[in-house]
């Protein structure tokens, strides 16, 4: 059973840095993308950024230049650096994994999601 387990939010106040982590473990052949969706009080669940196997990677406008998406494919882990934190970046982070599992089928998982609350 392959399970995302998602770590490093917090309170943090404008202007501050934090870094997720996600881990993926649990009956796993290979994984192909990776990626961080999040979504603010009343708002749709949005793309944050993206990272393929091969470590090419995607933001959305609102973070360029402010976060960055990593992988450590020995690891199964995924990372988000975000730095100049805004009160807007406030939001439930998930993170998603596009699976191979060991039963050969492909498949998206999803983590249970971190809490990340910008505020002074």
């Amino acid at each position: 059973q392959v399970q995302l387990v998602e770590s490093g939010g917090g309170l943090v106040q404008p202007g501050g840095s934090l870094r997720l982590s996600c881990a993926a473990s649990g009956g796993i052949r290979s994984i192909f993308g990776m990626g961080w969706y999040r979504q603010g009080p009343g708002k749709q669940r949005e793309l944050v950024a993206t990272i393929s196997s091969v470590g090419s990677t995607n933001y959305a406008d609102s973070v360029k230049g402010r976060f960055t998406i990593s992988r450590d494919n020995a690891k199964n882990t995924v990372y988000l650096q975000m730095n100049s934190l805004k009160p807007e970046d406030t939001a439930v982070y998930y993170c998603n994994a596009d699976v191979r599992t060991e039963q050969w089928y492909r498949l998206d998982f999803w983590g249970q999601g971190t809490q990340v609350t910008v505020s002074s």
